[in-house]
């Protein structure tokens, strides 16, 4: 693979997880890895500063198992309200990606993988589809899910992109960006309406539902860490912000693992398809992610 999509010291194919493959790429403005198994961004580190994503204990598993770490491809659907009978978060992210390219400029690295329907998908989900899923590195971590419908049929589907952001220590952190916004509590489906920051104080599973705008801005002010990651996304209607406190039993992490991550996580729509994809129509979901020191 290093020979037809690599570049020395800018894109790098090896052995990871379970024995599928990963990639690296890299440039002056930071390094990201990505697990061809899910599509899972791994790891995102800009140059002069300490990594972005939180990463579980566990460093090994097998097809069919999720990890709590990096940042899952959450799809056809988020959560597991919007298809019956689908595990949570879809299948993308336990199946393996093609690499369909990649290319690289002196202010930006990229490779592009893709997901079409075949046997193993429809026997999980009846639609023909093609997800592609271009990731870069530039002066951003950038993000790019588009969903195509490939088939004679109209499907449904929800979307969402579920990055780990290390912290510190959880207690302290605050979200910004959703001030005035509704949200659903979802571990009792309680409504709720934010005033101000998001203080992350306590465990939360909160899907929030958007203002109609082109694109939707957040931050997470992290004083431990002494920065704030800023995350910008188009084609989001919800944004759910989650940690799931001491109660989680997280088979690939440690029992104070916790503490280390809060998930901002942009989303299609939740709990169900907003609308359908009608034959040859795609949608794509965007996310940028960018480090910066703690405003003060």
């Amino acid at each position: 693979m290093n020979m037809r999509y690599g570049a020395p010291g800018r894109i790098v194919f090896r052995k990871g997880f379970a024995g599928y493959p990963e990639v690296v790429l890299a440039n002056k403005y930071g390094t990201a890895e990505i697990a061809l198994m899910g599509a899972n961004v791994l790891s995102y580190r800009p140059t002069g500063h300490s990594p972005v994503l939180f990463r579980p204990s566990k460093r090994d598993y097998n097809r069919g198992e999720s990890i709590h770490g990096g940042l899952p491809v959450c799809w056809p659907q988020f959560g597991k309200l919007a298809i019956e009978g689908m595990s949570a978060h879809g299948f993308a992210r336990v199946m393996p990606f093609e690499v369909r390219g990649t290319v690289y400029s002196e202010d930006m690295t990229e490779i592009t993988l893709g997901l079409k329907s075949s046997p193993d998908t429809k026997a999980l989900w009846p639609y023909d589809f093609d997800l592609e899923y271009k990731v870069s590195v530039s002066m951003k971590l950038n993000l790019k899910l588009t969903t195509k419908n490939t088939g004679g049929t109209a499907f449904g589907f929800t979307a969402g992109f579920h990055p780990y952001f290390l912290v510190r220590e959880r207690d302290g952190v605050t979200v910004r960006g959703l001030d005035g916004c509704s949200y659903v509590d979802a571990r009792d489906m309680s409504d709720h309406v934010l005033s101000g920051d998001l203080a992350m104080d306590s465990e939360a599973d909160h899907v929030f539902t958007l203002k109609p705008a082109p694109k939707h801005e957040f931050a997470l002010i992290d004083p431990g860490l002494g920065r704030a990651v800023a995350m910008v996304s188009v084609g989001s209607g919800n944004a759910v912000v989650w940690n799931p406190g001491p109660a989680a039993k997280l088979s690939d992490c440690e029992a104070e693992d916790w503490r280390k991550f809060v998930c901002v996580e942009p989303v299609t729509a939740w709990p169900k398809y907003g609308a359908l994809l009608e034959p040859g129509e795609s949608h794509s979901l965007v996310a940028a992610i960018q480090s910066n020191a703690e405003e003060r």
